[in-house]
């Protein structure tokens, strides 16, 4: 528990209204923030025990108390003016006459100790002119824009800067405007509980927007919100292994991790392997895994045998709306552990740290290939590339049968479109399984005159084949906007309904969208799944796949506007058309997804909803299309779909 020397010391700071003091007195301060008290159970981690209490809260004047209460104490004093912010149609926002003083914003900053606040510098602020403005800087970032890891370390950055409102993105023109836009204009960089407990109750007697960000890696810019006070988990990164995790809750009795809320899939998968073990994560490298994409359901290159990442969670620790902390598991806090695995982050609580299950290490075959239209000195006709990806989908339900993952991709290049498999991923397969599982779809392009020569490669273990696998992803797209679609199984009982499916994303593609997509089939064939908050259509599908559409960079609100609709309410529709019923991954979406309730959420929103309702009734916590954000609107100036304006109700 949090030593409260700190609290005190900021209560006359905030009564007495006294000069910064001396270097001394603020180190002191910062030691008594980190001051430990042990608990008596050994399943947290040193950041998990240092948290707010009520009895810190109760050395404070009631004036200072207001401003970091837990919701559920009975504070008769409170002023009205903090009354009001809690009741008010808008978040307040920094242009409003009751944003809080540099004063209060000193407070929350001496609370939380260990310079923990930071006001948001954008990261491409270097290219700039101004107080941030450096030349090599700047071109360091630009040749390095697009990779994740850039982003990732940084407090603020959102890896989907047109939900950002691409206010600062890098530039070679040094005279624009940098301007916060959807970055948030405080985040808490957080070493413990108390700093979200903390940032959780500022936020919510403020009457502020309050964001969680990880890495940043949401294709919705759910990490972001203009005005918003974020807490960044990222650098929460302990693990702790369990050779023997017993759960009655479940029936689980074997190993298991628990993981930091800032874990990542490139850190996890390295770290089960040095265990001969192996977790079921992302194909994405920088994907913060304990984040919004286990809290999403988070599909894996294990899912066709182990089914999604949420189904594996054995226990959860997170701070929720009011500000307490919380054990979430089979046996405690059921519903919300329940809404947890699959019913989308930002959404019911800051997660600290999460428990799942292990699996043996298995050996994996991976195979790369592409083909073009003209390919094969210009032999390759378009006609020839259409029947070889047709055929391909025909073994859709008999590859996913044996536990295949196949991240497969149709891009337009300047003589036609390309297919590239990368990787077709094969767990637990040798490499004469694998061929032998290719070998019938082969034949069949080899008669359609497409040869290529696939590179099938075996591993012994899962680690240095997912390292050496997946491509890392570009990130930071400035015009471009995504969705994406579950097919279900019944699609595949006919050949009119797949011809009908393959119609539709042929059509896409030849509209010049891209198609990226993958096998897969999260039916967890090894027992059943557990009851939790996945999207149901997860069960039901043998394909995930997305289309992206683009637009010129530096086109008008208006061209980006006309060109959304088009997609969402023409090519998207497109393809729910032919999947009537059937859902969407709402972790890889169209923000302006017609009734997400169904398509992200299927038949588990209404109890979600309920779950929400109860545990945040003054939704401290809102993310566009989370469960909830119905009631909510975010009001842009240009009309454009994103974080950038003021959060209101509807």
């Amino acid at each position: 528990m949090v030593g409260c020397a700190s609290l005190l010391v900021a209560s006359l700071y905030f009564v007495f209204a006294t000069a910064t003091p001396a270097a001394s007195s603020t180190d002191d301060v910062q030691t008594a923030a980190a001051t430990v008290v042990p608990i008596d159970n050994t399943t947290y981690f040193k950041y998990e025990t240092v948290q707010l209490t009520d009895d810190c809260l109760s050395a404070l004047d009631s004036s200072t108390a207001a401003l970091f209460q837990f919701d559920d104490t009975d504070v008769t004093d409170i002023s009205a003016n903090l009354t009001r912010r809690t009741s008010s149609s808008c978040r307040i926002f920094p242009t409003d006459k009751s944003w809080p003083s540099d004063f209060i914003w000193n407070t929350l900053d001496w609370v939380l100790g260990n310079n923990a606040l930071i006001k948001t510098v954008p990261l491409a602020s270097p290219c700039y002119y101004g107080m941030y403005y450096n030349q090599a800087k700047c071109a360091a970032l630009t040749s390095n824009w697009t990779n994740s890891y850039l982003h990732m370390t940084d407090p603020t950055s959102m890896m989907s800067p047109v939900y950002q409102g691409l206010t600062c993105e890098v530039t070679t023109d040094p005279t624009q405007n940098c301007t916060l836009g959807a970055f948030p204009f405080y985040a808490i960089n957080v070493s413990n509980v108390a700093q979200i407990q903390l940032g959780i109750n500022f936020a919510r007697t403020m009457g502020l927007r309050l964001v969680i960000k990880n890495t940043g890696h949401d294709f919705s810019g759910k990490s972001g919100g203009a005005g918003a006070l974020s807490i960044w988990t990222h650098n929460l990164k302990d693990v702790k292994y369990f050779p023997k995790y017993t759960s009655q809750g479940c029936g689980y009795d074997g190993p298991a991790f628990k993981l930091g809320a800032g874990v990542q899939a490139f850190e996890i998968y390295k770290e089960a392997h040095d265990r001969g073990l192996v977790v079921v994560c992302g194909e994405g490298q920088t994907v913060g895994v304990m984040g919004g994409y286990i809290q999403g359901g988070g599909h894996s290159p294990l899912s066709s045998i182990y089914g999604m990442a949420a189904d594996h969670v054995l226990s959860l620790e997170v701070v929720t709306a009011d500000g307490r902390f919380v054990t979430a598991d089979f046996d405690q806090n059921t519903d919300l552990f329940w809404a947890l695995r699959g019913g989308g982050g930002s959404t019911f609580g800051v997660v600290t740290s999460v428990t799942v299950k292990a699996y043996p290490d298995m050996a994996v075959t991976a195979s790369t290939f592409s083909f073009t239209v003209g390919g094969n000195n210009g032999t390759i006709t378009s006609d020839n590339f259409w029947t070889g990806v047709r055929n391909y989908m025909d073994y859709f339900p008999s590859l996913s049968a044996q536990g295949i993952y196949a991240y497969w991709f149709i891009i337009n290049t300047s003589t036609g479109p390309m297919f590239l498999m990368q990787p077709f991923w094969a767990p637990g397969k040798s490499l004469a399984d694998t061929n032998a599982l290719l070998a019938p779809w082969f034949a069949q392009l080899n008669a359609l005159n497409i040869t290529f020569t696939p590179k099938t490669v075996h591993y012994d273990s899962f680690y240095p084949a997912w390292l050496a696998s997946f491509p890392l992803e570009a990130v930071s797209k400035t015009h471009v906007a995504t969705g994406s679609r579950l097919f279900p199984k019944e699609n595949w009982s006919t050949t009119s309904k797949l011809d009908a499916t393959f119609n539709a994303i042929k059509t896409s593609s030849q509209a010049g969208l891209t198609i990226i997509a993958f096998i897969i089939d999260p039916n967890l064939k090894n027992g059943g799944y557990p009851d939790n908050a996945v999207n149901p259509a997860w069960r039901n599908t043998y394909a995930h796949v997305l289309q992206s559409v683009n637009w010129a960079a530096g086109a008008s609100a208006a061209v980006q506007l006309e060109t959304r609709h088009n997609f969402t309410f023409g090519h998207m529709q497109r393809w729910r058309d032919v999947s009537p019923g059937a859902g969407s991954y709402l972790g890889e979406s169209d923000i302006l997804e017609p009734n997400f309730q169904q398509s992200f959420y299927g038949t588990s929103y209404p109890r979600l909803l309920s779950i929400k309702k109860a545990l945040d009734p003054k939704n401290v916590f809102f993310a566009q299309t989370a469960v909830g954000s119905e009631d909510w609107q975010v009001v842009t100036a240009n009309g454009l779909p994103s974080g950038n304006g003021k959060l209101c109700r509807i």
